[in-house]
């Protein structure tokens, strides 16, 4: 359950243009760009949120819905969903736009699970107010 915060703070977008150099053998955008970019929407979304370090430890339901092709603008959100004790989870999704058209559609979506720790990198409780 999430508490009273600003909700503004429990969400995050970012948008980023898919060029040529982003692309796989097959034309289209490559898995492991996809992956980073996402969890760095997931890591901004956590620290805005907590304000506290945090870390990546677990990425799940990772859906690779639509291919994405180049000259397309992703819009990715980041939004808590969750906050535990010490972890936090975090729902990530992902829209293809094709820059020169009014399409637009869900390409990708993913749970991350972040945990906050210490200077020592050792878990610790969320300080939440």
């Amino acid at each position: 359950m999430l508490d009273q915060r600003d909700t503004s703070i429990a969400k995050t977008q970012q948008y980023r243009v898919v060029f040529p150099k982003h692309l796989n053998s097959n034309g289209t955008f490559f898995g492991g760009e996809a992956m980073q970019w996402l969890d760095e929407v997931a890591f901004i979304t956590a620290t805005r949120y907590t304000r506290q370090r945090m870390i990546t430890v677990k990425i799940e339901h990772v859906r690779f819905l639509k291919p994405i092709l180049p000259n397309t603008i992703m819009e990715i959100t980041g939004t808590i969903v969750k906050a535990g004790n010490i972890k936090l989870y975090i729902k990530i999704e992902v829209y293809s736009e094709d820059m020169y058209s009014q399409h637009r559609e869900k390409a990708i979506e993913a749970d991350f699970v972040f945990a906050s720790c210490n200077d020592d990198l050792s878990p610790t409780p969320l300080k939440l107010p």
